[in-house]
């Protein structure tokens, strides 16, 4: 059961996930509501589309801060396990779902990643020894990054880490996934053979009824 100080430092971490640098950083840079421009999302990726290299570093940086700061705070209030890892997953939903931008945000990759770093560099690790190999075979780095998230929590699981250390990196993993489902959709069928067939073929006959 949750005491009184546990439940505000998760809604807090809600509220602090909420801050999505990338919208705000866009709206003072160039006016624009990072929203309406390539994909959407108002993470680091997409800002990078809109204001380059320099705004990408900008949001990206400021929105692994927030994961690790969530988790400073968690620590610094005492919390137990289980509202840690509550806290963990709040910032993360709060960056993908902020209530101010009614409910569109990012990703939450580099939150989860400022969130792991400062919980347990190792969980983080293990996330990256996941990535390289998958990112060498599919040559994808959305899709190498979501397979390293799906495959983490087994990864720490047969390190012998704890169950709480499991379920930390199963529930954001399971955040990343969701954020990603059109990302994941959209590139299982780009990459079906019998999908690339039928485009081909619908390619090749209006080609020719030209």
């Amino acid at each position: 059961m949750l005491n009184g100080q546990e439940i505000t430092v998760i809604l807090a971490c809600y509220f602090l996930g909420c801050f999505t640098a990338g919208y705000y950083w866009v709206r003072w840079r160039a006016g624009l509501d990072i929203r309406e421009h390539g994909s959407g999302s108002v993470g680091a990726r997409n800002v990078g589309r809109v204001l380059g290299p320099f705004g990408f570093v900008v949001t990206l940086l400021l929105d692994v801060t927030k994961g690790a700061l969530a988790i400073a705070a968690a620590t610094y209030f005492g919390l137990r396990a289980e509202p840690m890892v509550a806290a963990m997953v709040a910032v993360v939903v709060g960056h993908a779902w902020p209530f101010q931008l009614r409910f569109h945000g990012g990703k939450g990759v580099a939150t989860s990643l400022g969130v792991l770093a400062a919980y347990d560099p190792f969980i983080l690790l293990s996330v990256f020894i996941v990535f390289l190999p998958a990112f060498v075979l599919v040559r994808n780095f959305t899709l190498s990054g979501l397979l390293a998230f799906a495959v983490s929590p087994l990864v720490v699981f047969l390190s012998g880490l704890g169950n709480v250390e499991v379920a930390a990196i199963s529930f954001l993993a399971i955040l990343i996934l969701v954020t990603h489902g059109k990302n994941l959709r959209e590139e299982i069928t780009r990459r079906l053979p019998g999908r690339r067939e039928k485009e081909s073929s619908m390619r090749t006959h209006k080609g020719s009824g030209s």
